[in-house]
């Protein structure tokens, strides 16, 4: 093979590269957190990819709306792509979303989503409190 082709070759996979970089994947974090945000989930559902689209409804169902507050919490690069979980606030309720990004069409496309569970939180010194309340 020589050079020619070899950069025949870089420079077409180069744009596919570039695409998934974290500053592209914040900037489609950020566009889908302002049409959540605006309520607009057809806007929202242009970032996931084609079977996310064909299946929005567990998605929605989760999302706490009307939205007061949406924000990219953190974004991560893993294996096969980039991890962001995405902070949304409700007028009753608030999500964490986790979001998986993967290179679709030479674009970060959402490919999965889920809501971050967490651990339930121990009262600090609910126990102390009785033994004080004893004395």
């Amino acid at each position: 093979m020589d050079f020619a082709t070899t950069a025949t070759r870089l420079e077409a996979r180069s744009p596919i590269l570039l695409a998934m970089d974290e500053q592209a994947v914040r900037e489609h974090a950020q566009a889908t957190c302002e049409a959540l945000l605006a309520g607009d989930i057809g806007k929202a559902a242009e970032q996931m990819s084609k079977e996310l689209q064909s299946s929005l409804g567990p998605i929605v169902s989760m999302l706490p709306m009307p939205m007061t507050e949406a924000s990219i919490e953190s974004i991560e690069s893993t294996p096969t792509g980039y991890k962001t979980v995405l902070h949304l606030v409700g007028e009753g309720d608030t999500l964490r979303l986790e979001t998986r990004w993967k290179d679709r069409d030479g674009r970060p496309t959402i490919v999965e989503a889920s809501r971050v569970h967490e651990e339930p939180v121990q009262p600090v010194g609910e126990d102390e409190g009785t033994e004080d309340e004893a004395h």
